[in-house]
């Protein structure tokens, strides 16, 4: 009996320590912890979006509100930046992959994306806007998009590619995958329109010439636009909001914004 008791009371303290010797451990294991240690912050990042993070087509750098904020959050963490290129359909599963530590390219904080991905407090939010030809006589206001054989196009997974599937009744919705498909199919006069943001609007004005926007009299599903982190990480969630905090309060976020000519957009909630 004394054995089984001593036995039992060894084979407890051998487990105590176990736990005391593997806390330690657990606790390095989060997000911060691990840049911290790699000296690197890994950032998802879609290298075709004006004014956000836009690859310059010349030097091959990224230019954009977001490819200047992902520098500057790698510099307030005393960290490398290592840019990973994703895309708005594969960005949840390089988070949830552990391929990047966050997504910072203007993400649209809508309810289905925020049950595979934490977001961060908003720091821009856009409407819907639409663009299509100069010479399309068709299409002149906002109504006309959803008219029976009419084609609008959409890129695949965005927010816009929601809205037109719920909103639109009537006009036909396609949705395209690679990067300036959605003009593509404009110019070439297989869509009549496609739905898109303020930056890609501005975008499309200052770079075609036979692009006209089609902007609603009211907002169109203004969304809140933020960064996107794995779940399950409340401290480096934290740290990230604490990001977006400083940035409003510093100004950063307005003097970069402004240099893009993203103000009308910018958040300062």
């Amino acid at each position: 009996m004394a054995t089984r008791i001593l036995w039992a009371v060894c084979c407890t303290i051998l487990v105590l320590l176990a736990v005391g010797n593997t806390a330690p451990a657990m606790a390095q294991d989060g997000r911060l912890q691990k840049i911290a240690a790699q000296k690197q912050l890994r950032v998802c990042s879609w290298p075709d979006y004006y004014a956000i993070s836009f690859r310059n087509p010349r030097t091959g750098a990224l230019e954009g509100l977001d490819a200047e904020l992902a520098q500057a959050f790698a510099d307030d963490l005393g960290v490398q930046l290592a840019v990973v290129e994703s895309s708005f359909p594969r960005f949840i599963d390089d988070l949830l992959a552990d391929r990047c530590d966050i997504g910072m390219f203007a993400i649209g904080a809508t309810p289905a994306r925020a049950q595979r991905v934490a977001f961060s407090q908003p720091y821009l939010r856009s409407g819907i806007y639409a663009v299509t030809t100069q010479t399309n006589d068709t299409i002149r206001r906002w109504e006309d998009l959803d008219r029976g054989g009419n084609v609008v196009a959409v890129q695949k997974d965005t927010y816009m590619d929601g809205y037109a599937r719920s909103a639109m009744k009537a006009a036909r919705i396609v949705a395209v995958t690679r990067p300036q498909e959605r003009e593509e199919e404009v110019q070439a006069g297989r869509a009549d329109a496609f739905l898109t943001d303020y930056p890609y609007g501005q975008r499309m004005l200052a770079f075609h010439p036979w692009a006209r926007l089609i902007v609603p009299d009211m907002p169109v599903q203004p969304t809140p636009y933020a960064y996107a982190v794995a779940p399950g990480d409340a401290a480096w969630l934290e740290r990230v909001n604490a990001f977006v905090a400083a940035i409003k309060a510093d100004g950063r976020l307005e003097t970069i914004a402004a240099r893009y000519k993203l103000t009308p957009i910018v958040a300062r909630d």
